[in-house]
């Protein structure tokens, strides 16, 4: 009887480890895609700018070569 007993609360214990561990893993899940969007959206923001500034910079090269040409 005690034997059953335990084996009951054993089981119960058991469930209630693995509905705890599905939960972080789904928290983890959540944590890691937003991580991924953040990263995304910071790299393509970085990118952007970059391709600015690169085109920026080609403006003033050429008008500095076409006022010096003149």
């Amino acid at each position: 009887m005690k034997l059953k007993i335990f084996q009951m609360i054993l089981c119960i214990i058991s469930i209630y480890a693995l509905s705890a561990c599905a939960e972080l893993k789904d928290t983890g899940k959540t944590i890691g895609q937003g991580t991924k969007e953040v990263t995304t959206t910071i790299g393509h923001t970085s990118r952007d700018i970059v391709q600015s500034i690169g085109q920026n910079t080609q403006k003033v090269v050429s008008d500095i070569n076409n006022s010096s040409e003149n």
